[in-house]
């Protein structure tokens, strides 16, 4: 930007405008808000030096010559809409007597004052224009002059700059919205306070700790893909790319990456719950005839569902059938166990009975087994031996959560 500053300091608008033009081609950003910026810093200097206050003036670059033309703006008004000077001394008498007679008294809201540096009356107007109508604006052309003091020269610099700054935000949020929920690759550059920093090309992408996949490493240099959560404003009001490795929606766009019947809508992915790093249940769908949508996902051999595991730090991930019976959809959610009965209790309540045998395997290490199957399906669920139907086991029950639902309907 060095270039830009001294041009600007000297006011060689034809060599701004070739600047502009190189830089916002090397950045990807849209010349013309910028030289619409380089413009609006032109009228506000001519304004400052030349003008008289409340003038509106506006300026337009020839950007092949680099000539500039300025022309001052009226607006056509009558005395319906705008306050004439005589007026405002009355009004102001009266306002003045009504507070201390009624110091309570709210005022009401009050038309603009006249100004005849921007207003024009409707009588004049159509002297200049016959066919002009209130609300109408009329040009009047000013003399050219671009010689401005220093502190204008850098007034109109900032303008410049801060347009350049905006122009690329504008240019990052249009490229990247259309790549929310999609996933991108880029390289890992530094770390911050558990936070990851991602080189994603023309921007930086961050993945904040409670977004990274717990027990996995990231290394300086390293090529990953991320999961595009969201786009939006640091505290220094740049755009920012929030990424992340542990959002359930990650393994979503993994299996469609992998899985072409799931690509083309052939298999439909119903739900899904997600504990990062350590296991992940998936409930998968197709009323296509002939269509396994588990063996689907699985792939040959198990391929399909293998390279996403790897992708993730070999995370376990359950398949199962996706079922409007909420008896048949409990009892797949909490496979790999075997379940011998569900019974309904209730809104959105379930007590499962499995064989002695499989009572550890349906609640898991810790209950997780359980917790999944119950934030997949969004029910409660209540895992008891058959051999004891009325004993609570430990860990055997999960509450449904709110989230698991939203989660399928955005699916």
């Amino acid at each position: 930007m060095e270039g830009l500053s001294k041009n600007i300091n000297q006011m060689d608008l034809k060599q701004i405008i070739t600047i502009i033009n190189q830089i916002a081609k090397e950045r990807g950003i849209d010349a013309t808000r910028v030289l619409e910026g380089v413009e609006d810093s032109l009228a506000t200097a001519y304004r400052k030096e030349y003008g008289q206050k409340g003038e509106v003036i506006k300026a337009k670059i020839n950007s092949d010559t680099g000539e500039v033309n300025f022309w001052q703006v009226k607006e056509v008004v009558d005395e319906s809409i705008v306050r004439m000077p005589a007026e405002e001394a009355e009004e102001q008498a009266t306002e003045e007597q009504n507070l201390l007679e009624q110091p309570d008294e709210i005022t009401e809201h009050k038309l603009p004052l006249y100004n005849q540096e921007r207003h024009i009356l409707l009588i004049e107007a159509q002297k200049i224009k016959p066919d002009a109508v209130i609300g109408d604006e009329l040009e009047f052309s000013l003399e050219p002059k671009l010689d401005f003091s220093r502190i204008a020269a850098q007034s109109a610099k900032q303008v410049i700059l801060q347009k350049f700054r905006e122009a690329e935000k504008e240019a990052v949020f249009s490229e990247f919205k259309d790549k929310e929920d999609k996933i991108i690759s880029g390289i890992i550059h530094r770390f911050d306070r558990g936070n990851v920093h991602v080189d994603l090309g023309r921007v930086s992408g961050i993945m904040f700790a409670n977004e990274t996949i717990p027990g996995e490493h990231y290394g300086a240099s390293s090529r990953m893909r991320f999961y595009i959560v969201t786009i939006q404003e640091n505290k220094h009001r740049q755009p920012e790319i929030i990424l992340s490795r542990s959002h359930p929606r990650f393994i979503i766009k993994l299996f469609e990456l992998e899985v072409p019947e799931i690509a083309d809508g052939t298999v439909v992915i119903k739900g899904i719950a997600r504990e990062a790093g350590s296991r992940a249940k998936m409930a998968v769908f197709s009323d296509v005839q002939g269509v396994d949508p588990i063996g689907s996902c699985v792939g040959q051999r198990g391929t399909r569902i293998m390279a996403v595991s790897n992708e993730i730090g070999y995370e376990k991930i359950d398949i199962i059938e996706w079922s409007n019976n909420p008896e048949e959809y409990i009892a797949a959610a909490l496979s790999p166990a075997t379940v011998k009965e569900v019974q309904i209790f209730g809104k959105n309540e379930a007590r499962v009975l499995v064989p002695a045998n499989q009572l550890s395997l349906a609640i898991g290490k810790g209950g997780q087994n359980v917790r999944l199957a119950a934030k997949l399906t969004g029910w409660k669920i209540d895992v008891r031996s058959e051999m004891n139907p009325n004993e609570e086991q430990e860990g055997g029950v999960a509450e449904s959560v709110e989230s698991s639902a939203e989660t399928q309907e955005e699916i």
